[in-house]
């Protein structure tokens, strides 16, 4: 038996034992990122495996990778409204968040393992930012919902502030091992980082987009690794050009996951897939690194440690910032409590194993120790924390059913699902009373795992499932129309609304959130045309009502058939 042949039976196990381990985390209360590490403590070399894995290098580089994967995950799963919402107070955690929080651990540290004071805020700098594979899967596999401004704002920190913390470690191993300057060359370092991360990743997302809409693959499971490969491109020519490859990644997934492109759904599925598999390599790999027994040397120095990071570094960096954004009490706590240490934290606890730092080995199991303690005590109460500060929300409503088209890159048309809140103005309607664009169709409604064909009679309940076929310039109207009421106070869409001349003026009203002084009234506005105007409509003729003007699109004989709407512009007033 070749030696590739036992490592890929042991990695077929080891990915096995991790599944069937991530399904029961939820039941145990435990991170799955603990549970994969344990599994990697428990197959190497100190445990029942008694597998031999000690290449701090080999470790380094299918972490990296991995992490760069869930990052682009991440990325493709972060809407475009959470990170407008959160950019700011998440761009300060990101960056002076980190800081604090490594300047205040990195003091602790030297004082208590009695280190010199640099290398104890190496300590500090390493475990200084919050993971994003444990983030993520807290937030979106663990079980446990919270309010959406909480759930972006940890998200997008823990997305972003890998490059700070790189940064932070970099740099104090320069110093430290060839006499680089503190000062404007750490500072630098840091625009470099973050500028050409920044750029590299949305251009090349930009770029992506583009190239996915117009490539014809003869093969449909091409894209979803076509995707994956401008991901992987991102972080590579970022890293190759001085910058952060990480932000890069997340950026770039970012831009594609908020743009539409074919294939879209069975994409956002590899890629999700691909992530798990990440997870679970990446974790299991450094718990093999890791000797058990080591731990042992440095768990009371580490229990002080934690409770420095958690209970007072990450406190005193977050208070303030949030403060500032106004965020309120029980939020500001909830978001102190979920700063997890995962994976970032042990890779970067692996340079100084690289680079040959006399203090390495110690510094990387007391990292190992910080993380294994920081995940367990907060990732695991999580759901106990939101639910006492009030910010637990029940789950969302999921889909009962899939539908997709495979054909997509081929016609002008998609399929967008949508899932209707108890408030949405579409809730307890007819079908026939939601005035969508002339050229959407229902396509299917799914309903407590029943599909129901789609008639104009069908009344629309909360928690329906619609698949509507449309196209991409209508979207944002369709969007409107299934939307919560709360949403249609948003700016009505800079485009033209067209509609069947059959649909009753009242009903577009309530749809679209706009005024046409017709309330209570189901003329039709084809009616409303033959009954203002003073003569005979005709192709091109309008009509003004409530700042709402409608114009004749279509007619057959001397019946309109389509109608344009289009929301008259508050004037300026002339200063």
């Amino acid at each position: 038996m070749f030696v590739i042949d036992q490592v890929i039976l042991l990695a077929a196990i080891l990915i096995l034992i991790g599944i069937v381990a991530s399904k029961i985390s939820a039941r145990v209360g435990l991170p799955v990122l603990v549970l994969f590490l344990m599994i990697g403590m428990l197959a190497g070399e100190g445990g029942i495996g008694g597998i031999i894995f000690d290449s701090p290098g080999a470790a380094h580089a299918l972490g990296t990778l991995a992490l760069a994967i869930i990052l682009f995950d991440g990325g493709l799963q972060t809407p475009f409204p959470s990170i407008k919402v959160v950019w700011k107070p998440s761009a300060l955690l990101a960056t002076l968040g980190v800081l604090v929080t490594a300047l205040i651990t990195g003091l602790a540290a030297a004082f208590v393992f009695d280190l010199p004071l640099l290398e104890g805020m190496l300590i500090g700098a390493i475990v200084g930012s919050t993971d994003a594979a444990a983030v993520f899967s807290l937030l979106r596999n663990a079980g446990i919902h919270i309010k959406p401004r909480i759930k972006s704002t940890l998200e997008v920190e823990s997305a972003s502030n890998d490059p700070m913390a790189i940064f932070l470690t970099v740099g104090l191993l320069e110093v430290l091992l060839n006499d680089m300057p503190l000062g404007a060359g750490l500072f630098m370092m840091f625009v470099q980082q973050m500028g050409i991360g920044a750029i590299i990743g949305l251009g090349v997302g930009w770029i992506a987009i583009r190239v996915i809409n117009h490539i014809h693959l003869t093969a449909s499971g091409l894209y979803p690794v076509l995707v994956a490969a401008t991901g992987l491109l991102s972080f590579g020519l970022s890293a190759y050009l001085g910058g952060s490859g990480f932000l890069a990644i997340f950026l770039a997934g970012v831009v594609i996951g908020n743009s539409q492109f074919v294939f879209q759904r069975s994409t956002f599925l590899f890629h999700d897939g691909l992530a798990w598999l990440s997870q679970i390599t990446m974790f299991v790999v450094l718990g093999l690194l890791i000797e058990p027994a080591a731990l042992l040397d440095v768990w009371l120095e580490g229990l002080v440690i934690a409770f420095v990071l958690v209970f007072v570094a990450r406190p005193i960096a977050v208070i303030p910032i949030l403060a500032l954004f106004g965020f309120k009490r029980n939020e500001i706590a909830l978001v102190s409590w979920v700063g997890l240490r995962g994976s970032v934290p042990i890779i970067l606890a692996i340079f100084p194993l690289i680079f040959g730092l006399p203090s390495a080995p110690l510094i990387f199991n007391v990292v190992f120790f910080v993380v294994l303690i920081s995940a367990t005590a907060q990732g695991s109460t999580l759901p106990i924390v939101a639910r006492k500060l009030g910010l637990a929300e029940p789950p969302p409503a999921l889909p009962a059913a899939t539908l997709e088209i495979t054909a997509l890159g081929d016609i002008d048309a998609e399929i967008v699902e949508y899932t209707l809140a108890a408030d949405s103005r579409a809730a307890g309607k007819r079908l026939s009373k939601m005035a969508l664009p002339d050229s959407a169709v229902v396509a299917m409604i799914s309903r407590n795992n029943t599909a129901i064909t789609p008639r104009g009679s069908t009344v629309l309940e909360a928690g329906d499932h619609l698949f509507v076929v449309l196209h991409s310039d209508t979207r944002e109207f369709v969007d409107r129309v299934f939307s919560q009421v709360s949403e249609l106070e948003e700016e009505f869409p800079n485009a033209e609304l067209r509609v069947r001349g059959s649909t009753a003026a009242e009903d577009v009203q309530r749809s679209y959130g706009i005024s046409l002084g017709m309330a209570n009234d189901r003329t039709t506005l084809d009616q409303l045309f033959h009954r203002e105007l003073e003569h005979e409509p005709i192709v091109g003729s309008s009509l003004t009502l409530n700042d709402v003007t409608l114009y004749v699109r279509y007619m057959i004989g001397k019946r309109i058939a389509t109608v344009g709407v289009v929301p008259n512009p508050p004037l300026q007033e002339e200063v």
